[in-house]
């Protein structure tokens, strides 16, 4: 099967895991590769991206190789499992850049916000140096 997007997300991340449960449930076509990158991530299997920059922000790889970064992955990821409405307002040129500017905070902040320290933390023990 050909996934039409390979979606890497934070498992340990609890938002981001209600997140994806709800996307797997509702992808009945089976449109979405999903990989957690909390466990066992391997950045040569999936395009060199190293596991702190899968970690900074949310990462997505098209089934043409091509990668993806933040909303976009979720509005094309609601697209494919026919909820392309919610993520609309994502490509309305005035909403665009609040709804941006959202994300990266969340992306910036969302380990302290979930309790689980910051990133320099995390890759301690997860990331190599290259990575």
């Amino acid at each position: 099967m050909s996934f039409k997007l390979t979606f890497l997300y934070d498992g340990a991340c609890p938002l981001c895991l209600r997140e994806t449960k709800f996307l797997k449930k509702k992808d009945s076509y089976k449109f979405i590769n999903f990989v957690d990158i909390s466990i066992n991530y391997r950045p040569e299997n999936f395009k060199n991206i190293p596991y702190r920059a899968a970690m900074s922000n949310l990462h997505g790889i098209l089934n043409s190789g091509e990668i993806i970064y933040g909303i976009d992955v979720l509005a094309y990821s609601y697209e494919l499992v026919g909820l392309g409405w919610i993520y609309y307002p994502s490509k309305l040129p005035i909403l665009s850049n609040l709804i941006r500017f959202l994300y990266k905070y969340w992306a910036k902040y969302r380990l302290n916000l979930t309790g689980r320290g910051n990133l320099e933390k995390l890759c301690e023990s997860k990331c190599k140096i290259g990575l």
